[in-house]
């Protein structure tokens, strides 16, 4: 009996400390840095600053994102050939900004439409072991603030 109340006493300290830790699963997660500013994928969505989503219909997309065939044609290219690339290149700041993938999307949330075809706002080149195309559209739309880059002229 007297275990069972030790194990039932530390079953809420392990949950408290798993989401005050603000991480579920260990590990780094997808970042990328910009000036004094870190974009990072969030561990956990209510942690974020910013919810994203993706969609197949380029007609519900706010935002468009091109898979570019090479770096040069490409806004923004991810590359990493090393299995520990990019260790501690992305540290926590109070600048850090987290960004959250959804699966569906809130009605003042970003929904990207990511396509190896063009127009697109953003333009990404990834060749990757640790960031997916969808990781990397949602950190560049991110850093964005969640707004297209380009906006079209109207008369």
């Amino acid at each position: 009996m007297l275990r069972f109340r030790i194990l039932a006493s530390a079953i809420p300290l392990l949950v408290f400390a798993l989401f005050a830790r603000g991480s579920l699963l260990p590990g780094p997660h997808p970042c990328i840095a910009i000036a004094d500013t870190t974009i990072q994928i969030a561990s956990v969505p209510w942690h974020a600053d910013l919810h994203v989503a993706f969609t197949d219909d380029p007609a519900l997309a706010t935002v468009r994102v091109q898979l570019s065939d090479t770096a040069d044609a490409a806004d923004f290219a991810v590359i990493d050939d090393a299995d520990n690339a990019g260790v501690g290149s992305c540290e926590a700041n109070p600048a850090t900004k987290l960004v959250s993938i959804s699966a569906d999307p809130a009605p003042d949330a970003p929904v990207i439409y990511l396509s190896p075809d063009g127009p697109a706002d953003y333009r990404i080149f990834v060749s990757s072991k640790s960031f997916t195309a969808r990781d990397a559209a949602a950190l560049v739309v991110g850093a964005g603030g969640g707004h297209r880059r380009l906006v079209a002229a109207s008369l």
